[in-house]
């Protein structure tokens, strides 16, 4: 199933060539405090809101004022410090929380879509996702999956039977995921957002999440890139049910799509404004590829392993044996993914058995 308060992290980080423009941004990164509210167009605000106990520290919410109200990116996760960050920065552009007439999502997970319902409570807003964000919701993706079916999707990947009850997510356990706010607009790729006197254009760019949006303002010469692509780190791309496909080959494709981005400035969910969008695609596609060279160095090197003796031989930046709960989840996910790409690319097969086990091609 779908991480939960999954941060856009990964095995490693990839050192980017791209050019820092929210110098800002960029200093209060290093200083670990939340960036400030800037004016990053005429009639676009970025406002840092807090996420609770998470490395990623905030979400960089986006703020378009009209004369119709405020339509908001990506509004934060839902906390009292969130509500105060994010009523704050509303204040700076000159509104409130009752001025919000809409909220556009680049995608669901909670410190992007947390705020939503506040903000539909608060002053009625509409909330805008793409269709496949909406069908892959908790409250859809998770409808009759229990505790035993995550556990049988454990075994079937080899995970020792001690790690399985350590690892397993309980869809009882995630009630406020289950409640998030429902969708009333749809917003498909190529379409303009409904924010009045702008030109904003959807970009779909699955692979995070199966509905993820970027969003393209070409008359400001900005692209929100949601979790799609960050400045310093990957995003997670991950597997949890046999109901996620093959996220890697999407995400992969849509990394393709950036070199049309080419002079844009990149506003991302988290960390800092960017120059580079291509070239920053073309890292993170070889940070994937450098991840399918090690795969296969392990099927050459061991008969027939299972993903989870894949994964506990590949290389993780915190090192396999302190990933622990949470962590290694995502580890045995973010290799699940790499494993379905290679077998969609016809490189790697698998067999039938209980644990899976796999092969060259």
């Amino acid at each position: 199933m779908t991480a939960v308060n999954t941060p856009p992290s990964s095995s490693d980080t990839v050192t980017p060539s791209v050019t820092v423009t929210g110098t800002a941004q960029h200093a209060a990164w290093q200083r670990r405090v939340l960036p400030p509210v800037e004016q990053v167009r005429p009639g676009l605000w970025s406002v840092p809101v807090p996420i609770p106990h998470n490395p990623l520290r905030y979400t960089l919410c986006y703020l378009f004022p009209g004369a119709g109200g405020v339509v908001l990116v990506d509004p934060g996760w839902d906390s009292p410090d969130g509500r105060a960050a994010l009523t704050a920065g509303l204040a700076a552009a000159g509104a409130g929380p009752d001025d919000v007439a809409g909220v556009v999502i680049t995608h669901t997970h909670p410190d992007h879509h947390g705020l939503s319902g506040w903000l539909r409570e608060t002053a009625g807003a509409w909330v805008a996702m793409h269709p496949d964000e909406a069908a892959s919701m908790p409250s859809r993706l998770w409808q009759g999956l229990t505790l035993d079916d995550d556990r049988a999707f454990l075994r079937t990947h080899g995970v020792p039977a001690g790690e399985v009850d350590t690892i397993a997510v309980d869809p009882g356990q995630v009630a406020a995921l289950l409640a998030m706010a429902e969708p009333d607009r749809y917003l498909a790729d190529g379409e303009l957002a409904p924010i009045p006197d702008r030109q904003v254009r959807a970009v779909l760019t699955p692979g995070h999440t199966p509905g993820h949006l970027c969003l393209h303002d070409a008359e400001a010469g900005v692209l929100l890139t949601g979790d799609h692509l960050l400045p310093r780190i990957s995003p997670t791309i991950g597997v949890h049910t046999e109901r996620d496909g093959d996220p890697l080959t999407d995400y992969l494709a849509a990394l393709r799509r950036m070199d049309a981005y080419g002079e844009v400035e990149a506003l991302p969910a988290h960390e800092y404004r960017f120059r580079g969008v291509p070239d920053r695609a073309r890292q993170l596609a070889a940070h994937h590829d450098h991840r399918a060279a090690e795969i296969l160095a392990v099927l050459d090197a061991v008969p027939a392993p299972t993903t989870w003796q894949l994964a506990e031989r590949i290389t993780w930046s915190r090192g396999w044996d302190q990933l622990v709960g949470v962590p290694r989840r995502l580890a045995l996910a973010e290799t699940v993914a790499h494993l379905y790409q290679l077998r969609t690319a016809g490189v790697v097969t698998d067999s039938t058995d209980t644990p899976t086990h796999w092969y060259r091609a």
